[in-house]
């Protein structure tokens, strides 16, 4: 029985595009190799040898005919099955070494173990012994750069043996060497040989393919010549077959090792090219503090508005006679009276009430004199309101029912009438045009919409006022504050149905604080939202930009791209390296971000105590996810280009 070799060529053209025409570089190429000779393919520059290799290392592909590897027909395998052939049964050696410059010698020898699962000790243990055999040993942690060219070679022949290949593929393996290198190179070939490997040389040296059993000549695409040298292979040959690796690491160990080295790589790329990094890391960065800014500086701004409310008083109805603001009849509707305060008052929903009246006025201390509001209200006005004391009290029933002269006034009142007095004013009398009064307690200044209310404010009992000071029993609105497990909408309706009932006319309108909360924040979270789009918009230029570093990142690399395809890097191997660095770019830019927008917060404390700035952890984690999923995004389209790459195009760039 014949035995089946162990690489077959039935018929192989290769054509190459050539503007509207193609150019043949292989012509019917039909060619055998058994398993373990050593076999040189020799010929002058632009013969196709190094074509002719390509195709035997399965780097690239016939445009015509077969290529079988025990049997297996390549045609009709994928990219990661070509890979896989690669990576568990071909060693490549090159002319130029290949080796990468951020790996010492022993990191560039594990790259096809780690490609091939193998597990992490073994393969550094390997990895030792095999330099250590190739004299080596001294010089296992020093990079290419601090390498001569015999010890590069040497260590990429290493890298070839890693793994065990069956078939070693040296392409000019001396042709960049001096005389000694060479023929120690070529002495290793021949022991390898002997060790039951098979060796094919290309080279344009017929010295060198004298060393082989076996050398066929190429000229212009075609062989001219197969012949047997006087060489006998000591090789043992039993076999045809391509023999299967043993003592790979777990599923899982081969996964996490080929992401740890995705990752290294990824961290000696973005270190070797620091500026490009921080300048590609920047519209991550100033995005991602932006957003963050943006909304907390909303929430800061809507808490702010929301306590400005709350100082008006919770949950409060104020009711106003007419049809609404700006009624020009209102000021002749004269049905919402005291009665009606008192008796919304007994109603089980409502908190307090309290009837107002207001008018302006000015106020006299000394030989000053001021324009203020002087606002008759109930005692319970001070509970509708949430109104604070800084000192002394607020007037009682007792002192509505007296007409008392008592008056609380507010901090921008105090602050005007009595400049000079250090201590309390409690005590204190001003003139009012038609009585003096005295100051009783002193409450925080109401706030009034956006901003602090810089009006004079005087309270006195609402009886004090209408009698001594409007001479009208006509009040200016009526109060209330609903407790707080009541619904201010349900409130509102009931008292306008008790209203009704009382007046038997609807000539009230009731302006419900609640709603005016509920729309404050609605708008204030409206414009956040608004705000922090405008800002995310930045994010997303980043990404834009991240995107074209790694465009330019992928074409400064692709002769590392082509190695390692070469020695067996999956598709998903290539396409995950680039899209870890790019996630980790924009991941340490998001992080950043969250810092720099940390510290504007602490900054900007120290500038404006009227609001802070409020965090949400929410919007960091946002924030950063979306960094992240930017990476991921803009990434992965540079990171799926360079996993297309034809690896026989991809090592012709250097």
């Amino acid at each position: 029985m014949t035995e089946q070799p162990l690489i077959s060529l039935k018929g192989v053209f290769r054509h190459y595009p050539s503007g509207d025409d193609y150019t043949t570089v292989l012509k019917h190429i039909d060619l055998t190799i058994h398993r373990g000779e050593m076999v040189a393919i020799i010929g002058a520059s632009g013969s196709g040898k190094s074509t002719l290799m390509n195709i035997l290392g399965c780097l690239d592909r016939p445009s015509e005919g077969q290529y079988l590897i025990s049997g297996r027909e390549t045609s009709e395998l994928e990219p990661d099955e070509l890979a896989e052939l690669r990576r568990e049964h071909f060693g490549f050696i090159f002319q130029r070494y290949h080796l990468l410059a951020e790996l010492d010698a022993v990191g560039n020898v594990e790259i096809p173990a780690i490609y091939a699962g193998q597990n992490r000790e073994k393969r550094r243990s390997k990895a030792q012994a095999i330099l250590q055999r190739l004299g080596m040993g001294d010089r296992t942690h020093h990079r290419p750069s601090q390498l001569s060219g015999g010890q590069q070679q040497r260590v990429s022949i290493a890298r070839a043996l890693i793994n065990d290949a069956d078939v070693i593929l040296a392409d000019e393996p001396t042709g960049a060497l001096d005389s000694r290198s060479g023929e120690e190179v070529l002495d290793i070939l021949g022991e390898l040989n002997r060790e039951g490997r098979t060796i094919i040389i290309v080279t344009h040296d017929r010295n060198v393919a004298a060393r082989a059993g076996r050398i066929i000549e190429i000229r212009d695409g075609e062989i001219i010549a197969d012949t047997a040298t006087d060489v006998a292979s000591q090789a043992d040959a039993s076999g045809g077959a391509l023999t299967r690796k043993q003592g790979k690491a777990g599923l899982f160990s081969g996964l996490r090792d080929r992401f740890g080295e995705a990752f290294a790589m990824a961290l000696r790329s973005m270190n070797a090219h620091r500026m490009r990094t921080f300048l590609t890391m920047l519209g991550i960065i100033i995005g991602t503090a932006s957003v963050i800014c943006v909304v907390a500086l909303g929430e800061g701004s809507r808490q702010h508005i929301l306590d400005q409310i709350s100082d008006l008083g919770t949950n409060t109805l104020e009711i106003y006679p007419g049809h609404g603001f700006g009624d020009l009849k209102a000021a002749q509707i004269t049905t919402l009276t005291v009665d009606d305060a008192r008796e919304l008052g007994k109603l089980p929903y409502i908190m307090a009430a309290t009837p107002t009246a207001s008018t302006a006025s000015t106020v006299r201390v000394g030989d000053k004199e001021v324009g203020a509001q002087v606002r008759g209200v109930g005692q319970q006005y001070f509970l509708t309101r949430n109104s604070k004391l800084t000192e002394g009290r607020f007037f009682d029933q007792s002192s509505v029912d007296s007409l008392a002269q008592d008056a609380v006034i507010d901090t921008n009142a105090r602050k005007t009438l009595f400049p000079n007095v250090s201590g309390s004013v409690i005590g204190k009398i001003f003139l009012l045009p038609k009585m003096p009064v005295r100051v009783i307690g002193v409450i925080k200044s109401e706030e009034r919409g956006m901003g602090s209310d810089q009006s004079l404010s005087v309270f006195l009992p609402y009886t004090t006022v209408q009698t001594r000071m409007t001479g009208s029993q006509t009040l200016e609105s009526i109060i209330l504050r609903v407790r707080d497990n009541t619904d201010p909408a349900q409130a509102e309706k009931m008292v306008t149905a008790f209203l009704k009932q009382r007046h038997g006319e609807p000539d009230f309108f009731i302006f419900n604080t609640d709603s005016f909360h509920k729309t404050v924040e609605a708008t204030t979270q409206a414009l956040a939202i608004l705000i922090a789009s405008i800002a995310g918009i930045s994010l997303f230029v980043g990404g834009i930009g991240v995107m074209n570093i790694m465009l330019v990142a992928v074409s400064e690399r692709i002769n590392e791209i082509g190695v390692r395809m070469a020695v067996g890097a999956r598709q998903s191997d290539i396409l995950q390296q680039f899209l870890i660095e790019a996630v980790l770019v924009c991941l340490l830019g998001g992080l950043v971000g969250v810092l720099i927008a940390g510290g504007f917060g602490l900054l900007f404390s120290e500038f404006n105590t009227s609001f802070h700035l409020i965090y949400s952890p929410m919007s960091i984690v946002i924030a950063i996810a979306c960094s992240s999923l930017i990476g991921i995004g803009f990434g992965f389209f540079p990171a799926r280009n360079a996993s297309k790459l034809d690896p026989v195009v991809a090592l012709a760039r250097d």
